[in-house]
């Protein structure tokens, strides 16, 4: 089964500073893409350091937070990452992306139970006049629940997967997931 994998970056461009970070494009030529990959590992390294630094001098900083969670992301670092985003939600209990942020990078290190519970968290603190703007997340947060309740909750996983279909009707993963779990 395919996972749709969220870009954070494009992510916090709507929601957080529109233009304040930019995306290194990858070189077709394989001996620039090497040049390329350590040149923007290195720059990473120094983003985060620098982040880290604007970070101690201003811990409630949760721009230089969202900027330095993104940064972990890109670089793999998803215990960085997950510390990160928990410190968002902390400083913003009602923001509903950081709870999103925090599920993807759980998904993406493995932690399926932590993943499910931070789905779950942003699912509830999306507020009801963001519902429009969060549809396609509010679709793939249902889609993991169901995804990850079809053994132990059968129906439960058939209401996560009627909602997620609410909120994306064209997901075709969505679609074979229902069509699996009402047969």
């Amino acid at each position: 089964m395919k996972i749709v994998k969220i870009n954070i970056k494009n992510l916090f461009l709507g929601l957080l500073f529109v233009g304040g970070m930019s995306l290194v494009n990858a070189q077709v030529d394989s001996t620039k893409t090497t040049a390329n990959t350590a040149a923007t590992t290195q720059a990473a390294d120094t983003s985060i350091e620098g982040l880290k630094k604007q970070i101690e001098a201003n811990p409630k900083d949760t721009e230089s937070l969202a900027k330095l969670a993104a940064a972990y992301q890109d670089a793999s670092d998803w215990t960085n990452a997950v510390a990160t985003w928990k410190k968002i939600s902390v400083l913003l209990p009602d923001w509903a992306p950081a709870y999103y942020s925090q599920a993807y990078a759980y998904q993406a290190a493995k932690d399926d139970a932590n993943a499910k519970i931070a789905y779950e968290k942003y699912i509830a603190t999306v507020k009801p006049e963001e519902v429009e703007q969060n549809k396609k997340n509010l679709a793939y947060a249902y889609f993991y629940l169901a995804f990850s309740e079809q053994q132990s909750d059968r129906n439960k996983a058939k209401e996560h997967i009627a909602k997620s279909l609410q909120y994306d009707p064209t997901n075709q993963d969505a679609l074979k997931l229902s069509k699996t779990l009402n047969s």
